[in-house]
């Protein structure tokens, strides 16, 4: 066993427990903070494994992106942060959950390990530097656009739901205040 397969194991132990305490965590914002360091360690795992332009899209897209939207929507729909009884499943259930993800794990690696067998496999695609020169070359322009456009959008709601959710707020507080005042 090499250095690179014990720096592998360790990245893939510390993404199996980010992503058991992301699904377990009762609080929506550690979940989500939990779900980067799961998606950043698959990152990692892609590095070590030679994928470096994987790695960069998986930062990118699932943690530059998809979590942020999950952590924007949170904010906006003002949902229920900490735990929520009402919300929770009772014992049985999530023992019941346990028992099927672990049946399905098993039966995926009964049937997958024959099949792909242990050895390493050789990669036949060769180098990923055309693959980065057309995206972060070439498309670099219309993808910075499409960005900066959903950036705009995101504001653009998050002042919406600002505006929405504060005129009521601000219209009552201000004959509230209009009333009391002498």
């Amino acid at each position: 066993m090499t250095a690179r397969d014990l720096v592998f194991a360790l990245v893939g132990v510390i993404c199996a427990a980010s992503a058991v305490l992301a699904v377990t965590t009762r609080n929506l914002v550690h979940a989500a903070l939990w779900l980067v360091v799961c998606l950043g360690t698959v990152a990692g795992c892609y590095v070590i494994l030679g994928a470096e332009l994987v790695a960069l899209v998986q930062i990118l897209v699932y943690v530059g992106a998809v979590v942020v939207l999950v952590l924007f929507a949170l904010m906006l729909t003002r949902a229920p942060i900490g735990p929520n009884r009402d919300l929770s499943a009772p014992l049985w259930q999530r023992l019941l959950a346990a028992v099927l993800a672990l049946s399905v794990t098993g039966l995926l690696a009964a049937t997958l390990i024959p099949v792909v067998g242990m050895d390493p496999v050789d990669s036949r695609n060769g180098d990923t530097r055309a693959v980065s020169v057309a995206v972060f070359g070439t498309w670099v322009w219309p993808f910075e656009l499409l960005s900066v456009l959903l950036l705009a959008a995101l504001i653009g709601a998050f002042a919406l739901a600002k505006v929405a959710g504060a005129a009521p707020t601000t219209s009552t507080t201000s004959s509230t205040a209009a009333r009391e005042a002498p």
